[in-house]
C-alpha cells in the first residue's frame, strides 16, 4: 500500500499527534544484543557508535547519559518515503520559530522529536500549517 506523495494533501491531512512521555537520543558502543532489552524506539548504526532513541525513563534506569529531552509528534498521514518537500515544509515552519526538530521517517509515518519544553507550541504550529495558515512563520 503506497503512501501519499502530493505535498498539498500531505500537509492538509498530516494530523499531528503529541505522544505521551519523553524521549532521548544517546549513543553507545554496546552491541545491539546488549541494548535490545531496552526496546529502543529507534536505532541507527554510525561509525562512532550505535544511536538509540529511548523513552527517558529507560535511559535513566539503565544509567545511560543523554544531553537533551524530547517529545514525539507523529504525523498520522501515511506519507510515502518518496514524498518530496513534506518534512522540508514542516521543519521550515518550526525553524522560523527557533524550534529544533529531529525527524524520523518510518514506513507509514513521519515522527518529529522536538524539545520537551516546546512540544505544545510545535503541535499548534503544525495544526496551523495543516489548516493552510501561512501567516505564521
Amino acid at each position: 500500500m503506497p503512501g501519499e506523495t502530493n505535498l498539498g494533501v500531505l500537509l492538509k491531512s498530516m494530523k499531528p499527534v503529541l505522544r505521551e512521555g519523553e524521549f532521548v537520543f544517546l549513543t553507545t558502543r554496546r552491541a545491539l544484543l546488549e541494548v535490545a532489552p531496552l526496546e529502543p524506539l529507534g536505532l541507527f548504526h554510525e561509525e562512532e557508535g550505535l544511536t538509540l532513541i529511548l523513552p527517558r525513563e529507560k535511559a535513566d534506569a539503565a544509567g545511560l547519559p543523554y544531553t537533551a529531552v524530547f517529545r514525539m509528534l507523529t504525523l498520522s498521514v501515511h506519507s510515502s518515503l518518496e514524498a518530496v518537500g513534506f518534512l522540508a515544509a514542516i521543519t521550515t515552519r518550526l525553524a522560523a520559530r527557533g524550534i529544533s526538530v529531529n525527524p524520523v521517517s518510518a514506513y507509514f509515518h513521519d515522527h518529529l522529536f522536538v524539545p520537551s519544553a516546546r512540544a505544545e507550541e510545535s503541535l499548534a504550529l503544525l495544526l496551523e500549517l495543516s489548516r493552510g495558515d501561512a501567516s505564521l512563520g
